[in-house]
């Protein structure tokens, strides 16, 4: 598969896009070593590339960003420092995936790449690990699907939660009938999240201290901005839309509630053992701050799932929560008598999940849960444990047996499709009423122009037929 190949079928539309599938290399050859490449090393990507490097038998082969001043920090710090050999470097993924000796990538861009860099993998033949939310809208997670049913390659969400021994035996326990009816759920997302101010487009002129990274033209000079958008609309560089940031613009991200509130909103989702929602609401709004964010700070989302075994009104509810400032704890899951040290875990956030039933209730964080029961609440069964979700997903490809995958692309994506009806719902101002069946929002031609994008920028386009 060569890149020219990648513009020169893009750019002739969605539907001539046909890259050929080829075989993926003999992960069992080379004393059963698996290569990965990292694809986004700003953030996030780092700790991917420190977690696989310290599996056995498995190396990080190659890494991708658009932004070369990453590089010579990044290979320090995770490779020679370590004594670990050089990874190959790419600015381009469509160039690492030409590298027929890489086995696997995991996917750790901004959010508007991840489908669509899934799919180029999958159709390169790599296995793939994709970070959460794992689509940017509910076209690109359907197309995601439609994907990894037609390759023959083991595909991982970003879920990690989905590994976890805590969330496991919580989820068991909910499905079990001991907490009684299980009708309402919590997503819990307050983390502490200030002002991300305004800054004109363009390069930040040289001595700017204020701005982590001061992007100055001398470094700009060494991003590939153009990459970076992708899919995306052609809009001018600007520190607000480039790293992490870019989680508060909707060209490119899906604020809070697809941030670190999909990992709670897929617990949520996984715990009431509900699909998709056929009515949703929500509001909220940025508040406080007059900056370049616009994605709520503060969100509360509704949405209401058909529960046919259920008594009285046959609905299960789960309910999300973004937000961003001074705030309470949620009973267990936070305060002076809890653990708020840790993965996923802060003095200054609050981060999980309650589920009430007619027999107790549940709280739950990322290692944690305690039921409460009875009226008089009192402590009832509990579990905990963490577990390794980048360790499962090289296992799953060393026994090539997809059932052993924990972290599942369809859940991925019905959790991502529901976070997504949440923010459609917000940014339209009123409640919608949505087919599971279609995929398609009811006689609502407004709602369902956000199910995908208006246009996508070429080449970067998605495939009619993945």
């Amino acid at each position: 598969m060569e890149r020219r190949k990648f513009i020169k079928t893009s750019a002739v539309g969605a539907a001539a896009i046909s890259v050929p599938l080829i075989l993926n290399a003999n992960i069992k050859g080379a004393n059963d070593r698996i290569r990965v490449g990292v694809i986004g090393i700003h953030g996030m990507g780092q700790n991917h590339i420190k977690e696989y490097s310290a599996l056995n038998n498995v190396e990080v082969a190659a890494i991708c960003d658009v932004d070369e001043n990453l590089f010579p920090g990044v290979v320090k710090k995770h490779f020679t420092d370590k004594g670990l050999s050089k990874p190959k470097i790419y600015t381009d993924m469509r160039d690492l995936f030409e590298n027929k000796d890489i086995d696997a990538v995991s996917v750790v861009t901004p959010n508007h790449w991840h489908a669509l860099a899934a799919v180029w993998a999958m159709q390169a033949g790599k296995h793939v690990s994709v970070e959460k939310p794992c689509s940017y809208n509910i076209y690109e997670g359907q197309k995601l699907l439609e994907a990894s049913k037609k390759y023959d390659v083991i595909v991982q969400d970003g879920a990690e939660q989905r590994n976890n021994p805590s969330a496991i035996s919580a989820a068991e326990y909910l499905h079990s009938g001991q907490m009684g009816e299980v009708y309402l759920a919590k997503g819990i997302c307050y983390k502490w999240r200030d002002t991300i101010g305004r800054y004109p487009d363009g390069p930040i002129p040289d001595g700017t201290t204020h701005l982590k990274g001061a992007f100055t033209k001398e470094y700009l000079s060494k991003v590939n901005y153009n990459l970076w958008q992708g899919p995306a609309p052609k809009r001018p560089f600007n520190p607000n839309r480039f790293h992490y940031n870019w989680h508060w613009n909707y060209d490119y991200g899906n604020g809070d509630m697809g941030n670190q509130g999909i990992h709670e909103l897929d617990v949520a989702r996984w715990g009431l053992g509900v699909k998709l929602p056929t009515r949703i609401t929500a509001m909220g709004g940025h508040f406080m701050f007059d900056d370049a964010q616009n994605t709520p700070n503060t969100l509360m989302a509704m949405f209401e799932f058909p529960n046919e075994n259920g008594a009285g009104d046959k609905k299960k509810i789960l309910q999300f929560e973004v937000r961003h400032w001074i705030s309470n704890r949620e009973v267990w899951l936070g305060g002076e008598n809890s653990d708020t040290s840790g993965y996923m875990k802060s003095a200054a956030n609050t981060i999980g999940n309650l589920f009430y039933g007619s027999k107790g209730y549940m709280a739950k964080n990322v290692d944690k849960w305690q039921t409460y029961m009875g009226k008089e609440r009192e402590l009832g069964v509990s579990g905990s444990g963490l577990a390794n979700n980048y360790k499962n997903f090289i296992d799953t490809i060393r026994a090539n047996d997809p059932s052993m995958l924990k972290a599942k692309i369809e859940e991925g994506v019905y959790s991502t499709a529901v976070m997504h009806l949440g923010n459609i719902a917000f940014q339209l101002g009123r409640s919608l009423d949505f087919d599971p069946e279609t995929m398609k929002f009811k006689n609502d031609d407004e709602a369902n122009a956000f199910i995908s994008r208006p246009e996508y920028r070429h080449p970067f386009v998605f495939p009619e037929k993945v």
